[in-house]
C-alpha cells in the first residue's frame, strides 16, 4: 500500500526581503509564523503497519528548527535571499538523505501563502 504522510512544523523568524525594488514592503524588515510541511511518499511496511514514524521526521528536523527558530533568516548561511522559494529548496537540501521518500517542502509564511517544492528536477507527477 503506497500512501503520502505530512508532518507540520512551526517556527518564529524575522527576514527581508533583499532583492525585491525599493519600497516593497518585503524590503523591511518583518517577522512570520512560519509553518512548514514535510511531506513523504512511499510503501507501507506491513510488519508495523506505517511507512516512516512521525518521531523519526521530527528528529530529522530539530535540527533545521534549531537553526530557524527565533533567528533573523538572512544571517543564515544559504539564506542571505530568504523567500519561501529559497527556504523551501534550504530545508529539502538538509532532509533529502534522512527522510526516506521525501516527496514536497511546503513552507507557509502566513495563513493564506504556501510555496511547495518537490526536489531538484522533479516535477509532482514523478512515481514513487
Amino acid at each position: 500500500m503506497k500512501v503520502e504522510l505530512t508532518r507540520t512544523f512551526r517556527f518564529e523568524a524575522a527576514h527581508l526581503l533583499p532583492n525585491v525594488p525599493e519600497g516593497h514592503k518585503c524590503r523591511r524588515l518583518h517577522g512570520h509564523s512560519f509553518a512548514v510541511d514535510v511531506t513523504a511518499r512511499g510503501e507501507v511496511d506491513e510488519g508495523v503497519g506505517w511507512f516512516v514514524d512521525y518521531a523519526d521526521l521530527d528528529a530529522a528536523f530539530a535540527p533545521i528548527r534549531r537553526s530557524l527558530d527565533h533567528y533573523y533568516l538572512n544571517d543564515i548561511e544559504g539564506l542571505e535571499n530568504p523567500t519561501s522559494e529559497v527556504l523551501a529548496a534550504w530545508i529539502w537540501e538538509r532532509l533529502e538523505l534522512s527522510v526516506p521518500g521525501l516527496w514536497r517542502i511546503t513552507v507557509h509564511e502566513t495563513c493564506t501563502t504556501a510555496c511547495a517544492y518537490y526536489g531538484p528536477g522533479d516535477l509532482p507527477g514523478r512515481e514513487v
